[in-house]
């Protein structure tokens, strides 16, 4: 399976207009962003689990990156309220439950090989404007809190995706609102402005600069 693989192409997705698809596990659906692979696949995808549902324990071979926005997502190793940042790295396990239920934004397979950091961030809504989550020589992860009504700029010449926490923005005419997800290409400079209500927005940037 192919959907958002050109990463030579600006990619909208708005989570009003993408349908929900039931995943291999009972009570756990997915809003599809990006995909190359079948069940194991290089992939972008806001999954919900519903109350008491869970995954089969399984081990990620490129790694797994996730941020939670709704309720509260479990493993082995804990709970994680809204607002978490985790990053588990290639070769790690665990069982992903939701005793009572969860949405997370998460990313596979998208490590570098000998990645080995274990990372976990407790966000906070009300948090400093920039919060740097992760950085190493292949990519940098912030979560951004953006002013309402300002304007918004930065270099995104090795690639970003944006995903919209809360709040929103327009970039190139376009209105971005909650859990709104936006990848611009490797050559990229990012140009926004913020709504009303102003925005904390997920940013990741640098870690496309090998896919074109």
């Amino acid at each position: 399976m192919k959907l958002n693989a050109d990463f030579t192409k600006r990619v909208a997705v708005h989570v009003e207009e993408t349908e929900w698809v039931q995943s291999p596990a009972a009570g756990v659906q997915r809003k599809m962003l990006d995909r190359i692979g079948d069940e194991i696949a290089r992939a972008t995808t806001i999954v919900r689990f519903a109350p008491g549902s869970a995954f089969e324990a399984h081990t990620h071979g490129g790694g797994e990156e996730y941020l939670v926005l709704d309720g509260v997502f479990q493993d082995e190793t804990g709970d994680f309220p809204v607002g978490s940042y985790v990053r588990n790295p290639p070769t790690s396990r665990h069982t992903p439950a939701a005793e009572q239920g969860a949405t997370i934004l998460v990313k596979l397979h998208q490590m570098q090989p000998d990645n080995r950091a274990q990372v976990h961030v407790q966000t906070h809504a009300t948090g400093p404007k920039s919060e740097l989550l992760y950085r190493d020589t292949h990519e940098e992860v912030r979560m951004e809190r953006w002013t309402p009504e300002s304007t918004v700029g930065f270099d995104a010449s090795g690639g970003a995706e944006l995903f919209v926490v809360n709040g929103g923005f327009s970039e190139g005419g376009e209105a971005f609102m909650r859990w709104d997800w936006l990848r611009l290409p490797p050559g990229s400079r990012f140009e926004g402005r913020v709504g009303s209500d102003g925005a904390t927005v997920w940013i990741k940037r640098g870690h496309l600069s090998g896919m074109v």
